[in-house]
């Protein structure tokens, strides 16, 4: 059987504070060492024909972690998107990001700006950065601007179905084939909910830090013995 690539893959980035315990090192560089696997990663899986690449990289619920860790990640935010990210520039990737706005520091937002200006025109690929994200807030917000086009005449109460909802997301994107969630934890957690309706769902045990090309193969083995039937009876 031909090995079959998904379009659209989603990670959950799990695991990053116990891979740094279990070393005995700080927690907050397991956040340092999820972020250089990011960059490892991500030019591998869309140069493998992945089109979309989506990442959970920080929830609207994990502002209610420490200030010092919460600070810790805007900085890796910040220093990651202007420096790391221009490697995955070079890759002809385009870097894009869902999420609310709100309560992300300015520096954050200016390098958030500077990096979604910079990749727009690339077209190998788009990876798709979770920031300030929650999936029911995505639909709370879609049905918002979906009811506000409403009103103003541009859609049809007709013209709604599920399809027509995609283009009401942060990003319009296909839907998720396939969501990883590393660290062994057996949850969505809130994420990317509307675009997973239908995805296979892969939990490895490895965490983050550890996620390496040879693990995201064993995921796509997983991907090709699944039959996807959509809700089918065959």
């Amino acid at each position: 059987m031909e090995r079959v690539y998904p379009e659209h893959v989603a990670i959950i980035l799990d695991g990053n504070r116990r891979w740094a315990k279990r070393r005995g090192l700080p927690q907050l560089k397991g956040h340092q060492a999820g972020f250089a696997n990011i960059r490892e990663i991500t030019p591998y899986i869309i140069d493998k024909g992945v089109k979309y690449l989506s990442v959970f990289a920080f929830s609207t619920e994990n502002f209610k972690r420490t200030e010092e860790e919460v600070k810790y990640l805007m900085d890796l935010f910040v220093s990651w998107f202007k420096k790391e990210s221009e490697k995955i520039h070079k890759e002809n990737i385009k870097i894009i990001f869902s999420g609310r706005r709100e309560n992300l520091r300015e520096d954050v937002l200016e390098a958030m700006d500077y990096i979604t200006e910079r990749t727009k025109d690339n077209t190998k690929g788009v990876f798709n950065i979770c920031l300030n994200y929650g999936g029911q807030q995505e639909i709370a917000d879609g049905a918002k601007r979906l009811a506000q086009d409403v009103q103003n005449g541009l859609v049809k109460i007709d013209d709604i179905d599920e399809k027509l909802m995609y283009k009401y997301m942060y990003n319009e994107l296909p839907p998720i084939d396939l969501l990883i969630r590393t660290s062994g934890e057996l949850r969505i957690s809130n994420f990317m909910m509307y675009e997973l309706s239908y995805a296979e769902l892969y939990f490895p045990e490895v965490c983050f830090p550890d996620f390496s090309k040879e693990e995201f193969e064993k995921a796509i083995d997983k991907y090709n013995e699944r039959e996807r039937r959509f809700g089918g009876n065959k």
